[in-house]
């Protein structure tokens, strides 16, 4: 089917032909749940093939997509239909409404553009015909921009009614472990205890404030001695335990949303008091100024736990011994960060400095880089003895370095910084497994 429109050469009218409309029939199903009359994307194809057939419209293709139209580019059936256009697969969209196609001004001003280009010749929906005339793309946009203006003042409602929800004390969305929703349309907002789970996350609370329990302590105990799980039946993750233990919901306040720094009441019994959740707070803060400000490591972070993948971490210990003086220990062991569960035992850091002297004579070091610290130290007690000792003589550089003989050194009688720096010259990746230390092979 041809269309012609007029064209005026020197006060001539002459039709001027237009290529025939090749039409993309585009479906979506709306996720806003207010929409109660809009059709289901079956029921919209539907409709707009029946209209295709008592028109004599070409299609040549159907697209179906369910993703919502708020936000600008984030449709892939959408962008697809519009890179196609491009290309000239079709020059035409039908459609069942305008505001199935678009509802935020980005994607909007795309089919204009388009329009404007003559790429899209036109979009047709079941009532109405928008073409590149300056009424129909300017009619377009209107109808357009109050899908976007509806969207809008939506969300300021659905804002405005969760604020004031929290203001009487309500809680807005799902409730926390440890508390249900009510079911009742009466008393959306409300919650209660959870008689089965309430019990667990006070005693987890007092665990805490008053045995000094860890995060990891609590994940143990709830996992495998409790089985304790969520409402949607899941085991808590440790990340989850300490949520909860820094969520003040348990003790009668909330913020929300989270980090707007608004505050609110709840109207619902507290499942812990304030002094309970202050107490455990100040010992999660202790806990993270202890962690943040422990002491580096040789050979953390640079070693393999050979067991289940997870870093090797390290962790100090004092002894005093019965002659008064206090023995330091550092034991290496694993992270269990992939297996909460490894085997993986702990080794003595003198036990694994033994462990990398004897593997010395296999690994594959970085030879270059360790001859240029050897030749740094040299040249630096060659400075020290000139300007601190009044030495006029220098020691001969030496013609060849023993890398291996230099690393054991370091090993044993190196700072923290020199030991870290030679396990960054070893080629080979190092696994610690049932307190033996392997080489990768």
């Amino acid at each position: 089917m041809e269309k012609t429109i007029p064209s005026q050469i020197n006060g001539y009218q002459s039709p001027a032909v237009l290529p025939p409309v090749k039409y993309c029939l585009y479906a979506r199903k709306s996720t806003e749940s207010d929409e109660k009359q809009t059709l289901s994307i079956d029921s919209q194809i539907k409709e707009m093939l029946r209209l295709a057939e008592r028109e004599s419209l070409e299609i040549i293709d159907v697209r179906r997509e369910s993703h919502s139209a708020k936000d600008s580019g984030e449709r892939p059936v959408f962008n697809e239909i519009i890179a196609d256009i491009r290309r000239g697969r079709f020059n035409g969209i039908l459609t069942w409404a305008p505001d199935r196609l678009s509802r935020n001004a980005g994607d909007l001003g795309t089919l204009v553009d388009l329009m404007d280009q003559k790429i899209l010749l036109e979009i047709k929906t079941f009532g109405q015909r928008f073409t590149n005339s300056p009424n129909e793309k300017f009619l377009l946009m209107i109808l357009g921009s109050q899908a976007k203006l509806e969207n809008d003042n939506k969300s300021l409602n659905v804002k405005r009614g969760l604020r004031m929800r929290c203001e009487m004390g309500l809680w807005p969305t799902t409730a926390p472990t440890g508390y249900l929703n009510e079911k009742r349309t009466d008393r959306k907002g409300y919650v209660l205890l959870d008689p089965e789970r309430a019990p667990v996350i006070k005693k987890m609370f007092e665990k805490v404030a008053n045995e000094k329990w860890s995060g990891r302590k609590l994940y143990h105990w709830l996992r495998f001695d409790l089985n304790f799980r969520t409402k949607s039946s899941h085991h808590l993750s440790l990340s989850n335990v300490y949520l909860i233990l820094q969520n003040s919901f348990y003790c009668g306040v909330f913020e929300y949303p989270r980090g707007s720094n608004n505050w609110y009441t709840g109207k619902y019994e507290p499942l812990i008091t304030k002094e309970l959740f202050e107490k455990v707070q100040e010992h999660l803060k202790r806990d993270h100024i202890i962690r943040g400000e422990s002491k580096e490591f040789a050979f953390t972070r640079l070693i393999t736990c050979g067991l289940c993948g997870s870093g090797i971490t390290a962790d100090e210990k004092f002894k005093k011994l019965s002659d008064g003086t206090i023995a330091h220990y550092i034991y290496y062991g694993c992270t269990k960060s992939k297996d909460l569960t490894c085997k993986n035992g702990y080794i003595r850091e003198e036990e694994l400095i033994n462990q990398f002297s004897q593997l010395l004579d296999k690994v594959s070091l970085d030879g270059l880089k360790m001859r240029e610290k050897i030749e740094k130290e040299i040249n630096r007690y060659q400075n020290f003895q000139a300007e601190v000792l009044r030495k006029k003589e220098k020691t001969e550089k030496p013609k060849d370095v023993d890398v291996r003989n230099y690393a054991k050194y370091i090993l044993k009688a190196g700072s923290m910084q020199e030991k870290r720096e030679l396990l960054a010259c070893f080629k080979s990746r190092l696994f610690l497994k049932n307190k033996i230390l392997h080489l990768e092979k």
